[in-house]
Parts: C-alpha cells; structure tokens; sequence
C-alpha cells in the first residue's frame, strides 16, 4: 500500500509541478522516457509553467495527478484527451478518441510501494469519467522496467509503434474498468 496521497495538481502549485519534471528529467533512464531534457525544462520561463499547471489543474482535455508523502511530491502522471483526427504527443494521428498517459514519474526511492498504481488509478477514472475507453501510453523498447510495470497494470501491446529521436516506441493500452 502507498504511503503517498494521490491528487490532482492545483492552479497554484506550478513551482512545484516544475521541480517534479526537472527530477524525472534527471532519473537515469530519462532520455528514453521522456521527449525532453533537464535543459530544455530550465529554459521555460515561470509562465510557462503557470501555463501548464493551470491546464492540469482546470483543463477539461489534460489532467495531471500527483502523488506527495507527507510534503514531498514524489510521483506524478499526466492524462491527455485526445479526439478523433487529432495528433497524439509523437505525431500519429488519433482514429478513435483516447486519453493518453504521458510524464509517468515515481522517484525511485518510491518505487515498489504501489504509488504507480494509485497515480494510474487516478488517471484512469478521470479518463473514465470523461468518456474515455482506457488508456494508451508509449514506452521506449529499451526500457523493460517500465513496460513490466504497465503489464503488470494491465496494459498490453498495440501493435503499433513509432521512431522517435530517442529510438522505437511501443504504443500499449488498457480497457476501461
């Protein structure tokens, strides 16, 4: 059982939503799981963020839970709504409306403690609620750590895929419950 709360981001909390990314994208395996870098985080000015955060907490077509042990936010999950002919984060067009899981993040001292299937939970529902049949997600084929963790969830293998500059990703999905 998790020993972190898990919860929708809030409006004022974009520094924090900041810090969250800039640690995902410092873990060692982020260059094949993420589609930015530390650098690029670094270079975004405070609107930016407040922009981001302001659409996890209140938009209607994104979602972003976080999962915080005591005060430490120590995962988060992002849920984007996507409608039919739109373009998905790696530029395949959508068929088929989907909620894709994106920015999957526990720190890894968190890691085995249940907080990946709380935040997933939380995404799943929201995704549920607003219509959607499941939940689709890319992983990288060199990352087998992650992909055991959506099997384990879950999530199984499309078929489909896509280069991408960090290498092949696998598009996986998991139905509604």
């Amino acid at each position: 059982m998790t020993d972190a709360v898990v919860r929708r981001v809030r409006l004022q909390e974009w520094r924090q939503v900041r810090d969250l990314r800039l640690r995902a994208l410092r873990d060692p395996v982020a260059s094949i799981a993420f589609l930015s870098t530390a650098e690029e985080a670094l270079a975004q000015a405070d609107d930016f963020w407040q922009q981001r955060t302001a659409d996890a907490a209140m938009g209607e077509d994104a979602a972003q839970f976080v999962a915080v042990a005591g005060e430490r936010w120590v995962g988060s999950v992002t849920v984007l709504l996507r409608a039919a002919g739109s373009t998905d984060t790696l530029g395949r067009t959508v068929d088929a409306p989907q909620a894709d899981l994106v920015g999957v993040f526990v720190d890894a001292d968190h890691r085995g403690r249940g907080i990946l299937d709380a935040l997933v939970e939380a995404a799943a529902a929201w995704a549920e609620e607003a219509g959607a049949s499941g939940l689709t997600l890319d992983v990288h084929t060199d990352n087998a750590r992650a992909q055991a963790a959506y099997r384990r969830l879950g999530f199984t293998p499309t078929g489909l895929g896509v280069d991408t500059a960090a290498g092949y990703e696998i598009q996986m999905h998991r139905a509604a419950r």
